[in-house]
């Protein structure tokens, strides 16, 4: 049988996290290891200044308490995949995309960059979201992640070491249409409200930065980015690698030194 280990960044009561159990229902043995609470933006950070407990709360499914995506994978496949490894590790499906340079802040992303840093194939899967309307059933979401589970479970991964798909699915649309692309160039603003407590203490909250993108010239003969994808109602998929080497920079740099 097929193992199957999945994780998110939203926390294990997550609707997109039970929709995506849901999807892979008769794919094979399915695990969940999700943190306790929300860890969005919480990038590929372990877990190093305190312990960390599996909590049970059903069969196959726990959660860790106050771990991030990245711990989970880790910890799962030291505890329950120890004399073996998943066939596959899924991360999602989470609430908002994950496009351009958003992918190195994802706890989501950092998931699925968690399993293939341990030879295992991952996917990263991202609901785009209008967050002044309804959640939504995750209904398109599901069935394209079954469909590239079942592509990835039945044959060979189609990407090379250290590599995994990010998966951003378009909003309110119905049509199940994939599209391959590269990462965006993500616009980004420093928004962050001042506030103070009854006490007077100042405290900070970061802002909500506009989805707001271009595509990279440079890049263009590779068809669609990210954000273009969904702008025409396309599922994206891309393929990312964790080797963030600027290979077209080392002769310049060193002369420059």
């Amino acid at each position: 049988m097929k193992e199957i280990l999945i994780t998110n960044d939203d926390g294990y009561e997550s609707p997109g996290l039970l929709a995506l159990v849901e999807a892979l229902e008769g794919l094979g043995r399915v695990t969940v290891v999700a943190p306790t609470t929300e860890k969005s933006a919480c990038g590929h950070s372990l877990t190093l200044t305190r312990p960390l407990s599996f909590i049970s709360v059903g069969d196959d499914f726990y959660k860790l308490d106050d771990g991030t995506p990245s711990d989970c994978v880790y910890l799962a496949f030291h505890s329950m995949f120890e004399d073996r490894k998943p066939d596959l590790v899924i991360s999602g499906i989470n609430k908002g995309s994950n496009m351009g340079e958003d992918i190195t802040y994802s706890g989501t992303c950092a998931g699925a960059m968690e399993a293939v840093l341990h030879g295992v194939p991952s996917i990263a899967v991202s609901q785009v979201m209008d967050f002044t309307q309804p959640m939504g059933d995750f209904a398109l979401a599901k069935r394209a992640v079954r469909h590239l589970a079942q592509k990835v479970l039945e044959g060979e991964f189609p990407l090379g070491e250290r590599e995994f798909l990010n998966v951003n699915i378009p909003y309110d649309t119905e049509e199940l249409t994939f599209a391959v692309t590269y990462a965006g160039y993500r616009y980004y603003a420093n928004d962050a409200h001042l506030h103070r407590n009854p006490r007077g203490l100042e405290y900070y909250w970061l802002g909500l930065h506009p989805l707001e993108f271009k595509a990279r010239p440079e890049r263009l003969e590779h068809g669609l980015c990210d954000f273009e994808a969904i702008e025409k109602g396309m599922v994206s998929v891309s393929p990312i690698k964790l080797d963030m080497t600027s290979y077209d920079t080392l002769h310049k740099l060193r002369e420059w030194l």
